[in-house]
């Protein structure tokens, strides 16, 4: 059952997770320990269409292409940390799953593009990872 939304269906950002599916090709996906944030960003190219023939710029939608940016808490003990550490040193892809509210709705297989681990002095140490994601989601 869907957790609560707020007034106008707007959901918390708390509901949604990105989940790693380990091992690879098992369907059994698990959330990044101490996930904090993400951010999940589309964009589509655009082929320029336009001639010397009129000074209006056409456009066609060119490239499809989707980022996934998160945010954890730095837990070296976590399955989903060593996961994507090996991914990114073996480059090797990963495949992620989209939770909201409790459901999965959105899979797709991802290159990590780059982690980043922050220590800063008396907080909590963070990671952060960058993915692209292959062939857009389904």
């Amino acid at each position: 059952m869907p957790l609560p939304t707020g007034p106008n269906g707007e959901v918390n950002g708390s509901d949604v997770l990105v989940q790693l599916e380990q091992p690879a090709d098992s369907g059994t996906y698990v959330t990044l320990a101490s996930q904090r944030g993400a951010t999940f960003a589309e964009s589509t190219a655009i082929v320029d269409m336009s001639s010397k023939e009129s000074r209006n710029q056409r456009v066609n939608p060119g490239r499809y292409s989707s980022t996934i940016s998160l945010e954890a808490l730095f837990v070296p003990t976590s399955s989903g940390y060593t996961m994507m550490k090996n991914a990114m040193r073996n480059g090797t892809y990963i495949r992620l799953k989209r939770y909201q509210q409790g459901s999965g709705i959105e899979v797709a297989r991802a290159v990590i593009t780059s982690m980043s681990q922050s220590a800063p002095d008396q907080e909590a140490s963070v990671i952060s990872a960058e993915f692209t994601i292959d062939n857009g989601w389904t």
